[in-house]
């Protein structure tokens, strides 16, 4: 058997990491600048990191959701705090795409309704009720090409306030910052009118933070920078550090009922002592501190350098648009060894290092950027 040829994929074979670092087989060392998808939150294999999950597997790895598993609790508590949404409730997957399948239905299932408005150049996932949310039209078979959702501009508050009229819209579904479109803002007023709207019209407001959340901006989530909060936020990537884990925080709003949601491998022993890790490192490091003062000092040196045209983002979340980025971002990797990130624009350069960065590995990629670009 073979795998399914679906990746296009660099000839690098990491085989060990630290830190901001990956080795390949070679030996060779790479700053990674881009923590695979924005994945890599506290570094890899970070020291409390590892030996939580030892620690955890020494013990129970796994068991289903028919039982007790109190370090779920534990989860729920610590990220509830964390993240200023101490009064909602948690429930537990493994990526992504399934925190957004799980929103989309928690929509309908509370209004009864069975649309929602999405947005231009949105990603949401790959799997199907995710897909008919994201805007990339190859990504889709006929059988994931429903009806269920509009694409609208961004920024355009009457075109939403539209579809609201029409009285069958279940929710609004949006990125707190847009990740495969090149790292696309909302602007603060676009993000207060939504929510404005969707008390309005009774609509379920769902922030999409699985790439933008987890302190990657400078606050627990990108649209806490325009003061709101969501009915429901989907979370994935930076959770585990790189173990499979995913979530939905849900307004107390929502009621549960037994059967209404469901996974057998999310929320596991393991997974809960990955996510656990994760927050105990960035309160101790006080990543969120650093992701925003680092982010600025990037995008402050990046706009003195030759050929970057423009700069997206916020904290250690970066869009860097550049004349020729394509072959910059691959002489970056190949003459360089930086990892960096591409968008569906690929002149633009995704930066997503791990949140615990220091200046001088800001400093080494600045300096090969600036190499690149003729400086």
């Amino acid at each position: 058997m073979k795998l399914f040829d679906v990746y296009p994929i660099f000839n690098i074979e990491p085989v060990k990491a630290q830190g901001s670092y990956v080795f390949d087989k070679e030996g060779k060392k790479y700053l990674d600048f881009y923590g695979g998808h924005a994945v890599i939150s506290i570094g890899h294999t970070h020291p409390h990191y590892v030996k939580r999950i030892e620690s955890q597997l020494e013990n129970i790895a796994f068991y289903s959701n028919s039982v007790v598993i109190s370090i779920q609790k534990e989860l729920a508590e610590k990220l509830g705090n964390a993240s200023g949404y101490p009064d909602y409730n948690l429930f537990l997957i493994n990526s992504g795409a399934e925190a957004c399948e799980n929103a989309l239905k928690l929509a309908s299932f509370h209004t009864g309704k069975p649309r929602v408005i999405a947005f231009d150049k949105a990603f949401h996932g790959r799997t199907s009720g995710a897909l008919q949310v994201t805007d990339y039209a190859k990504m889709k078979a006929s059988f994931n090409a429903g009806t269920g959702s509009d694409f609208l501009p961004l920024e355009d508050l009457a075109a939403v306030e539209n579809e609201l009229k029409k009285g069958d819209v279940a929710g609004i579904i949006i990125e707190g910052i847009q990740g495969v479109a090149g790292i696309v803002e909302p602007s603060v007023e676009f993000l207060q009118g939504l929510r404005s709207l969707a008390d309005k019209y009774e609509a379920v407001l769902i922030l999409d933070e699985v790439q933008s959340g987890y302190g990657r901006t400078g606050k627990f989530f990108a649209h806490q920078h325009a003061g709101i909060q969501a009915d429901v936020v989907t979370i994935a990537k930076g959770m585990g550090n790189g173990f499979p884990i995913g979530g939905v925080l849900i307004h107390p709003k929502f009621k549960a009922s037994s059967g209404l949601l469901g996974t057998t491998f999310g929320g596991n022993h393991l997974a809960c002592a990955a996510a656990l890790a994760v927050l105990e490192v960035m309160e101790e490091e006080s990543a969120i501190t650093n992701a925003k003062m680092l982010g600025d000092y990037l995008i402050k040196e990046l706009t003195h350098i030759n050929k970057v045209k423009n700069i997206t983002g916020k904290g250690l979340m970066i869009g860097v648009l550049l004349e020729d980025g394509k072959q910059i971002r691959d002489n970056l990797l190949f003459k360089h060894s930086i990892f960096t990130g591409g968008a569906s624009n690929p002149d633009i350069l995704r930066l997503l290092p791990p949140l615990n960065i220091t200046k001088l590995e800001c400093d080494m990629f600045l300096n090969a950027l600036r190499e690149e670009c003729g400086q």
